[in-house]
């Protein structure tokens, strides 16, 4: 499977990305992060130092610590949130049993979700189309609901109903495709066409 590492030459930058991103309205210091990777003091010091530089993380000193944080307006920050939310969490394990629940052709997660938002009321956390296995679904869903401690709202449609509903502007499909996504499994001009 496609990891972080893959794109990112530093393990510890991919170790404060996961971090920071899965923790979108958290600061840490420093000590805080170095216990989080379990990676050096200086590594991490760094890779914070690269980061704030390129842009990415805002610096700021409370007493006699030095926290870190995300700049939510960094040029490249829902690339990155997208990145992280296929590689962590509920998105990595979905894609990890991609072929166990079912033939499917596209897989969407919320970017509401992936910014650790609540789901709105007419929405859903997550669609799969194809044809799926609501049971594997079903056990997926219900591990990370623990983990999260929330309800994940998820619904599965055959590719002919989502094309079907597509087709005549259902509010439902609409909201998804022109709200915020993470494209899990699937090509993105062929669900758009």
């Amino acid at each position: 499977m496609a990891s972080l590492k893959d794109l990112f030459i530093s393990r510890v930058r991919v170790k404060l990305l996961e971090i920071f991103f899965t923790n979108l309205d958290e600061i840490f210091y420093v000590r805080q992060l170095v216990r989080k990777t379990g990676e050096e003091i200086n590594a991490v010091r760094r890779e914070l130092g690269n980061l704030e530089k390129n842009g990415l993380l805002v610096k700021e000193s409370r007493a006699n610590r030095v926290y870190y944080g995300l700049r939510k307006n960094y040029l490249f920050f829902d690339e990155l949130l997208r990145l992280i939310a296929k590689t962590t969490g509920l998105g990595q394990a979905i894609i990890s049993q991609k072929n166990k629940i079912g033939k499917v052709k596209f897989i969407l997660l919320s970017a509401r979700f992936a910014r650790g938002l609540p789901c709105l009321t007419d929405g859903v956390d997550l669609l799969f189309v194809g044809e799926i296995v609501l049971p594997q679904v079903a056990l997926i869903v219900r591990q990370f609901e623990g983990v999260l401690k929330r309800e994940i709202n998820y619904t599965a449609m055959t590719p002919q109903e989502f094309d079907f509903r597509k087709k005549r502007r259902d509010p439902f499909i609409l909201n998804i495709l022109q709200g915020g996504r993470v494209l899990l499994a699937g090509n993105e001009g062929e669900l758009l066409s």
